[in-house]
């Protein structure tokens, strides 16, 4: 806020004048505040502690679009994703961490003469004014989302010293201060309330900042004979992140369990559950599955952060030619699609790559999923929950009544499902799935194990596309895992945390039913057959896909080789 709006609004309040808050309004500019909004902000609660989030809730404004129009007004830079630079460190080195995180303030950079900070409460004159004193110089103000300077807090203190040191050095390895711990835990979701929460929740909390930062779909905590290892699953490969000392597992466990809402008390059996966490406008998605072995408990968690979900055929790496041949497919009025590949391989997120482009507004889209893991505009989508009694064979038998077009099952799982799907495609929609197999050839002996006669396959069945991901290679360090020279940055490549790869894309292989296969399948031939008679028709092995990526630069052989040998 300008310093001639927030002076306005302090004598609007002593004098309660009609024409003090019209002329504070005026000096609001683009917020479009109005004098009797302005009026009720000394009353509101909150107001004098968090005046910016009070401020929002007025306008009925998220923060993203609250920061821009106050951009705009008081001419400060808004940076959305604000990244840290080493010239910072003094920030970090001089500005205590519980200061930083309370009042959402960040260093981002500095010429030796002028501090630039990032911030998420603008309306915090004093803060600032404090910062300057404790930097010794003045400050220069960005305005960022609180996800960012979250993110940029939690990497500045983490350089500075080892943040889950720091944390753990602050909580008592006593059975009363973690049952404490875990039972003050699940007051809130939200993870950017650091500050205010106990030290084991504040634990918790960077390892879920620090595993989305780095892109993780998963978390493992492992607890081992003498110690306790937290790793997270990046682009498909498990790698090292912490190792907390062994007596804080049973704090760990509690807290994430009271967030998933499961029995803390039980330690002995096997417990699922999950849970949504806000960061900043980030809604993630936790599935949380605890195990009891020898040495103690073991969580891993999957994180579904729909906001770096990628729904383009392009972007996944599929060819034209294959996008063709696919989408000829899922326009087809009736029949099945199936994409094949093990647990993980994108199989959900291709078939919604080629939802995303048929026409939602003229077919009834429906799908049955577990879990659901994107949210697509225009599509009704169900929930298998066999607690509820909906399996995927429930659930696909309610849809059938809900008059659908087109309809995604998330999983051929059994014999019951795999009927259903056949005799939906045989009455008229189009039926897309995912089926565990190794190639696309071995669906349709995969299918006929299941009880679907051959008959059925050969009436039914469109095509199958198989599929597995392959590591990108970084385009910041060409796979090196180190710094470029050209960058000025020493050791590893920040880009990718030393990896060499960054990001994932698909190999494919499409195989359409021709007659020929047709023909095979009535005679109940094995897979071996089938893939012989589908390259003398035209159908690419996966192998020759991925070996034209690695032509293109997009990954390399040994990715190819660990992928698909």
């Amino acid at each position: 806020m300008s310093e001639g709006a927030t002076k306005g609004l302090a004598r609007a309040v002593r004098a309660e004048t009609p024409g003090e808050w019209s002329r504070v309004a005026a000096l609001m500019g683009p917020l479009g505040l109005s004098a009797d909004q302005l009026r009720r902000f000394p009353q509101t609660e909150g107001s004098d502690t968090e005046p910016w989030d009070v401020l929002l809730s007025l306008l009925a404004i998220d923060e993203h679009q609250g920061l821009e129009l106050l951009a705009r007004k008081t001419g400060l830079a808004f940076v959305a994703e604000p990244r840290h630079q080493e010239s910072s460190s003094r920030f970090y080195e001089v500005v205590p961490g519980e200061v930083a995180r309370q009042h959402q303030c960040a260093g981002l950079e500095s010429d030796g003469v002028v501090m630039t900070v990032a911030t998420a409460q603008p309306m915090q004159p004093a803060v600032f004014a404090m910062l300057e004193e404790l930097l010794a110089m003045p400050v220069r103000l960005v305005l960022s989302p609180r996800g960012g300077v979250a993110n940029l807090t939690n990497r500045g203190y983490e350089q500075k010293q080892d943040l889950v040191t720091e944390i753990i050095e602050e909580m008592p390895l006593d059975e009363k201060a973690i049952a404490s711990a875990a039972a003050q835990a699940g007051q809130s979701t939200d993870l950017l309330q650091l500050a205010r929460q106990t030290p084991v929740i504040r634990l918790v909390n960077m390892i879920l900042f620090e595993a989305l930062r780095r892109r993780a779909s998963d978390i493992h905590v492992h607890p081992q004979e003498t110690r306790l290892v937290i790793r997270f699953r990046i682009d498909g490969m498990l790698v090292d992140a912490f190792s907390p000392p062994l007596s804080l597992a049973p704090a760990i466990s509690s807290r994430l369990k009271v967030m998933t809402e499961l029995d803390i008390a039980n330690r002995h059996t096997p417990q699922d559950g999950h849970a949504s966490v806000r960061i900043g406008r980030r809604k993630v998605d936790i599935r949380f599955s605890c195990i009891p072995t020898v040495y103690g408990e073991r969580l891993v968690l999957r994180l579904l952060d729909q906001s770096s979900t990628q729904l383009s055929l392009d972007e996944i790496g599929m060819t034209r030619s294959m996008q063709a041949q696919l989408m000829d497919m899922v326009e087809r009025p009736n029949g099945i699609v199936l994409v094949t590949g093990p647990t993980g391989s994108g199989k959900t997120t291709t078939l919604y790559a080629a939802l995303s482009r048929i026409d939602r507004a003229s077919r009834n889209v429906m799908t049955i999923e577990d879990p659901v893991e994107y949210h697509l505009e225009g599509i009704s989508q169900m929930q298998v929950n066999p607690k509820r009694g909906v399996t995927f064979a429930t659930g696909l038998r309610a849809l059938l009544r809900q008059d659908p077009d087109v309809i995604l099952v998330g999983e051929i799982r059994d014999s019951e499902t795999a009927q259903l799907a056949v005799q939906a495609s045989l009455t008229g929609h189009l039926v897309l799935a995912t089926l565990h197999t190794n190639d696309a050839p071995s669906a349709i002996p995969r299918l006929m194990d299941v009880g679907i006669e051959p008959y059925l396959v050969t009436s039914s069945l469109l095509a199958v596309l198989a599929q597995r991901l392959l590591r990108r290679t970084c385009q910041v360090c060409a796979g090196s895992g180190q710094a470029p020279p050209d960058s000025g940055a020493m050791g590893r490549c920040e880009g990718c945390y030393g990896l060499g790869y960054k990001g994932r894309l698909a190999a494919y292989e499409i195989m359409v039913f021709t007659d020929e296969l047709r023909r095979l399948t009535g005679q109940r031939a094995d897979a071996i057959s089938l893939t012989e008679a589908a390259i003398a028709g035209g159908f690419k092995p996966m192998r020759e896909d991925a070996l034209e990526k690695v032509r293109l630069g997009l990954t390399d052989e040994a990715e190819v080789y660990r992928v698909l040998h």
